[in-house]
């Protein structure tokens, strides 16, 4: 007998062509297209693509409801998960667990590419609603902090930081 516990069954069969999907940014040189939402695949994940500009960083935070599995499609990108650090390319797959300070960013000098897999979903809520103020114009940091706030999501400022910075040219979004 299996220790298995089913999840909700995928309402419906979701099909996704090559180069669709509801596109926005996010922070500068940060963007989303929205692939597979937690709605589609009954809770248990949902699955965005993150275009990265080069020079673009993802500020360190912490995801304490879901787990993150990347997978890099074009160029180069950054990880570093606690004490862990590593630069994949094409093929090239992490998985992010929650409760862990972590941050990425294009490591190359092209732009990149990777999907992201959320597991459970819900988190792409996140992304969408800061999509959508973005949209509109700057984003003031309280806007930003208040989001994440409702999504459990702190930001860190880790001391390994600067030098990953310093290291890829990157260009840190402001804060405050």
């Amino acid at each position: 007998m299996s220790d298995r516990k089913p999840v909700e069954a995928a309402p419906a069969v979701k099909v996704v062509p090559p180069g669709e999907g509801r596109a926005g940014q996010l922070a500068p040189g940060i963007g989303v297209v929205f692939k597979i939402d937690g709605a589609d695949a009954g809770g248990a994940l949902s699955i965005v693509e993150h275009p990265f500009e080069v020079g673009a960083l993802v500020p360190p935070h912490v995801h304490t409801l879901e787990d993150e599995i990347s997978i890099v499609l074009e160029g180069q990108i950054g990880f570093r998960s606690e004490d862990q650090e590593v630069v994949l390319g094409p093929g090239g797959y992490i998985v992010k667990p929650r409760g862990e300070v972590h941050a990425m960013w294009n490591a190359g000098s092209t732009p990149a590419r990777m999907i992201e897999v959320i597991s459970p979903a819900g988190f792409e809520g996140f992304f969408r609603e800061l999509s959508d103020l973005t949209a509109t114009g700057p984003v003031e940091l309280p806007a930003i902090a208040e989001l994440a706030e409702r999504y459990e999501l702190p930001f860190a400022e880790p001391d390994w930081l600067p030098d990953v910075i310093a290291r890829y040219n990157l260009k840190p979004p402001p804060h405050g």
